[in-house]
C-alpha cells in the first residue's frame, strides 16, 4: 500500500462521532444538524427536469471534456458572472463530477516529486481537508498559514519563510473561506499572483461558495476575475466551481475547473486516465443550471434571511458572532473549549455543530480552530431559527 496513506488522519465528521460516542441527546427536542455543509435548500424543478428528461444519454460513454453546450455554458456563466474575456472552451474549461474530487486530483497532476528537495502544498488553516490528503498522497509536505482574528482571517503569504516558498509548488485558496466566510480582496489577490510569478507555484482556487453572499451588488471576487482586473493572462491560475451549493445539488456532483489553457489541457489528460466522465444526464441538467440565475438568487436570499435572524440571537450568548463576508457558516469564537460546547450543546439541545479545532492542524504553536465552532446554516429557516432560539435561551 501506498505509505502516504498512513499520513491520513480522520475525517472532521468521523471526529465528531467519535466525540459523540457514548452521549445521549435530549429527547426533548427534535435534532437539528448544523455541522455539515450539505445544502438542504430544494433542488429547482428546472434542473431536476432537464436531468429527468436526458436519461436516454445514460446509453453513452461520456467524455472526459464534457460536450461543448456544457463548455459553452460555464464559459459564458464566467464572462457574465466575473467580466472576464471569453476561454477556449476546448481547452481552458474542464467539467469535473464536483470540486471535490478535482481538487484532490489536481494536486496529482501538477506535483512534481522529481525535485531535490520535497515539493511543498501551501493551504490555509483552517481549511477543507481535502487540501491536505491531496498534498500527502501527491507526495508534497502541507504548509499551513493560520487564519486568526488577528489577521482577520486571511491568508498572510508574505510572513512564509522563503526556503518554504522555493520548494512550493501549489497554493490552495478558499474564497469565500471554509470556515470563516473570509472573501480576498483585490489586494490578497495582487500579493498571491506577484508571489507565483517569483516562485512559480501554481494558485488552485476553490470556489465553491462564490455564490452565497448578503449583497447582490458586492458579489466576491474570483481569482480569474482578479487576474483581469489587474491586467494579467491567467498563467499557473486554476478556479474551481460547483453547482452544488449554487444549485441545491449536491447528489449531481457537477463543477468544473478553469483558468490556465496549459494546465488545463494537461489536467483533462490526466483525466482520461483517471476515468471520471460526468454523467451525461447530469451534464445536460448543468447546462440548465449554469444558464439560469433566478433560482440562485432566490436561494441567496433564503441564506440572507437566516443569517439576518440567527446572528443577533446567538450574539446574545455568544458576543464575538460574526456575520461572514460570504458563504453560510457562522464561524463562531465561544472563547470556551470547541469539544465541550459541541458535546453540550448536542447533549443538552440536540444540535449538533462541528468543533473548530477538528477543522484545523496545529501549526506555528497553536490549533487556530480552537475555541471555535462551525455552524452550517443550512437547514430550513424556521428549524435554523428554532435551533438558535434554543442555544440563546439555554445558555444565556
Amino acid at each position: 500500500m501506498n505509505p502516504n496513506l498512513n499520513l491520513l488522519q480522520p475525517y472532521p465528521f468521523q471526529r465528531l462521532r467519535d466525540l459523540f460516542q457514548g452521549l445521549t441527546p435530549n429527547p426533548a427536542f427534535n435534532h437539528v444538524n448544523l455541522s455539515i455543509g450539505e445544502p438542504k435548500h430544494a433542488t429547482p424543478d428546472i434542473i431536476r427536469d432537464a436531468l429527468a428528461s436526458n436519461l436516454a444519454g445514460l446509453a453513452s460513454y461520456p467524455t472526459t471534456i464534457g460536450i461543448p453546450a456544457l463548455r459553452e455554458a460555464i464559459n459564458a456563466w464566467l464572462q457574465r458572472r466575473y467580466q472576464i474575456p471569453a476561454l477556449n472552451i476546448d481547452k481552458a474549461i474542464l467539467p469535473v463530477n464536483g470540486s471535490r474530487e478535482a481538487l484532490f486530483a489536481f494536486a496529482q497532476a501538477v506535483i512534481d516529486t522529481s525535485v531535490a528537495r520535497q515539493p511543498v502544498v501551501i493551504s490555509p488553516n483552517p481549511f477543507y481537508q481535502i487540501y491536505e490528503g491531496a498534498a500527502f498522497l501527491a507526495g508534497a509536505q502541507p504548509y499551513f498559514i493560520n487564519t486568526t482574528t488577528d489577521n482577520d482571517f486571511s491568508m498572510d503569504l508574505t510572513q512564509v519563510p522563503v526556503d518554504i516558498l522555493k520548494r512550493t509548488q501549489l497554493v490552495f485558496v478558499c474564497s469565500p473561506g471554509n470556515p470563516s466566510g473570509k472573501v480576498m480582496d483585490i489586494q490578497a489577490w495582487k500579493t498571491l499572483f506577484e508571489l507565483s510569478d517569483q516562485y512559480g507555484f501554481v494558485i488552485a482556487s476553490d470556489e465553491c461558495y462564490s455564490e452565497i453572499y448578503f449583497n447582490e451588488n458586492n458579489a466576491p471576487v474570483g481569482a480569474l476575475q482578479a487576474a483581469h482586473q489587474l491586467g494579467r493572462d491567467f498563467t499557473r491560475i486554476v478556479m474551481f466551481s460547483s453547482l452544488s451549493k449554487r444549485s441545491n445539488v449536491p447528489g449531481m456532483r457537477s463543477g468544473f475547473v478553469a483558468g490556465d489553457a496549459d494546465i488545463v489541457e494537461k489536467f483533462a489528460l490526466y483525466r482520461t486516465y483517471h476515468g471520471c466522465a460526468m454523467n451525461p444526464a447530469v451534464q445536460a441538467a448543468s447546462v440548465v443550471a449554469w444558464n439560469d440565475e433566478a433560482h440562485v438568487r432566490q436561494n441567496r436570499a433564503l441564506y440572507s434571511e437566516k443569517f439576518s435572524a440567527v446572528t443577533p440571537l446567538l450574539q446574545q450568548v455568544w458576543p464575538h458572532t460574526q456575520l461572514p463576508d460570504a458563504a453560510f457558516y457562522l464561524w463562531i469564537n465561544t472563547q470556551q473549549d470547541d469539544t465541550v460546547v459541541a458535546s453540550q450543546l448536542y447533549q443538552e439541545l440536540n444540535i449538533t455543530v462541528l468543533p473548530g479545532s477538528f477543522l484545523a492542524r496545529e501549526a506555528h504553536g497553536v490549533n487556530p480552530g480552537k475555541g471555535f465552532i462551525r455552524m452550517a446554516l443550512v437547514a430550513a429557516t424556521e428549524e435554523t431559527i428554532a435551533a438558535a432560539q434554543r442555544i440563546k435561551e439555554h445558555l444565556k
